[in-house]
């Protein structure tokens, strides 16, 4: 099961680790430059320290902000011709503020560049920039560059090889140990230093692209401009300590300095975000630090004394956050009754309800959200678990209709598998039962396990049935042998 933001049973805006189909970085290749399997935005830092394994990161599902999200980076994907239907946008639950591209056409951002970009045109210049990497092929590109390398560095070490045997014959000054690590080691070097111009490379080009996207739909790049001084003040500090040619990025005066003539030579420069957008921004905001944040913080930004509809969200799913499940049914009816279209009132109205164990009245709230949300996923895979929660024969069989559904569109969420597992076994039906839990492994990559349940599924399915095919899939599967 997933890690919760609560701390009880299962929530709309949750976290769970990411699965191995994620992230399955070369060990080899990681291990002749570490971290450069993912282009990111953030500031310049030696590649060493950028080294956390993805596979351990925590990812956020949550409806409200996948939409909003999505209609950022809408006119972007089409300035760019990026298919919107092949690129994801993934929330990282990391409070630091960083972007990255990995694994072909996903764009990973953490919500602590959400939770600190005080306007929709930051985000979007974050999310161009990023785009500018899928659509120069960057990531390929830099997985070519590192096979190469990797040829490069084994060609290096035997020529090391090779002059370290005839210096040792040789007898020459200069034949000892630390010479003879050098001359092995010197040619990694050359390549490590190479690699990471390269990528310094890919990242200006990102940028450029990134202002062109944003000239193209009308939009300003002051967002982005106003993000790498947020990264050079970081920097400020730092930069003097820092050996430019080690470095993933430039430094971040460098790219202003890049940047600062084509982003205002644009129209578009003065422009500023819609009303009707910052409002969203600002309640997606409220909705990261209500669920993110503590209550000393939830009380500092968004005081009693604050009357507006993000206030009242925070403090409303802090309220629920913090088990005060009564005050936060009432704050929350109070957002229904201010916006009664709204469908995340209405979800985190059915998540209160579910989570304090009151599944039957969660599914009219959940049912109702996810028909004014129905893009939605995060909502439908909560209302089957809420159906699932009722216990009653008619709620399963309508759990496995919604669930059924969830997966075909999302074959990698997790939640979904897991809680059809538990509504096709209460209905009886062992075989679909077996294989949804089968499926639910793979995806968290157990697949030793996934096998296992596979084979107990496939055994009960008719030769060259549906199930019988799926569980055969799973049973054939071989991940990439990386050692």
């Amino acid at each position: 099961m997933s890690e919760r933001m609560t701390q009880t049973t299962r929530v709309s805006f949750r976290r769970s680790p990411s699965s191995a189909p994620y992230f399955a970085p070369a060990r080899r290749l990681r291990a002749l430059l570490a971290g450069v399997v993912s282009l990111a935005l953030l500031t310049p830092g030696p590649v060493a320290a950028q080294n956390d394994a993805p596979s351990k990161t925590t990812i956020i599902r949550d409806a409200e902000i996948e939409q909003l999200m999505r209609e950022y980076t809408a006119p972007i994907f089409k300035a760019a011709g990026i298919n919107a239907s092949a690129a994801k946008i993934i929330l990282v639950g990391d409070r630091s503020f960083n972007a990255f591209v990995a694994n072909g056409q996903k764009i990973f951002i953490n919500v602590g560049a959400l939770m600190d970009s005080k306007t929709p045109n930051e985000i979007i210049g974050v999310l161009a920039h990023e785009s500018g990497h899928i659509a120069g092929g960057h990531l390929s590109r830099l997985r070519q560059e590192l096979a190469r390398a990797q040829i490069l560095a084994v060609a290096g070490m035997l020529v090391g090889a090779g002059a370290m045997v005839g210096t040792m014959n040789s007898g020459r000054v200069g034949s000892d140990s630390r010479g003879a690590m050098g001359a092995m080691l010197g040619p990694q070097e050359l390549i490590r230093r190479s690699l990471l111009s390269y990528q310094r490379g890919e990242e200006q080009a990102a940028d450029r692209a990134a202002v062109n996207y944003l000239a193209k739909t009308g939009q300003s790049a002051r967002g982005l401009l106003a993000t790498l001084e947020r990264f050079q003040k970081d920097a400020l500090f730092k930069s003097s300590a820092m050996d430019p040619y080690l470095l993933s990025h430039p430094l971040p005066a460098e790219r202003i300095s890049n940047l600062s003539s084509a982003a205002k030579a644009s129209p578009a420069f003065a422009s500023g975000d819609s009303p009707a957008l910052q409002a969203r921004h600002d309640m997606m905001r409220a909705k990261l630090f209500g669920f993110m944040g503590n209550s000393g913080e939830v009380a500092r930004r968004y005081p009693a004394s604050d009357g507006s509809l993000p206030a009242r969200y925070a403090r409303a799913i802090a309220a629920y956050k913090q088990g005060r499940i009564a005050e936060a049914l009432s704050q929350v009816d109070a957002l229904i009754a201010a916006q009664p279209q709204n469908a995340y009132f209405h979800e985190l109205k059915g998540q209160a309800l579910l989570e304090s164990g009151r599944a039957s009245q969660a599914v009219a709230p959940l049912r109702r959200a996810a028909s004014l949300a129905p893009a939605g996923l995060p909502i439908r895979v909560m209302l089957g678990h809420a159906l699932v929660g009722t216990g009653q024969p008619q709620d399963t069989a309508e759990a496995v209709r919604v669930l059924t559904q969830a997966t075909q569109r999302e074959s990698e969420n997790l939640e979904a598998w897991q809680y059809l597992a538990m509504a096709e076994e209460r209905r009886g039906n062992v075989p679909a039962a077996q294989l949804a839990a089968a499926q639910a492994l793979f995806v968290q990559g157990k697949f030793v396990e996934a096998r296992t349940q596979a084979d107990r599924a496939q055994k009960q399915f008719a030769r060259g049935t549906p199930g019988w095919l799926k569980a055969d899939d799973i049973l054939n599967y071989r991940p990439p042998n990386f050692n």
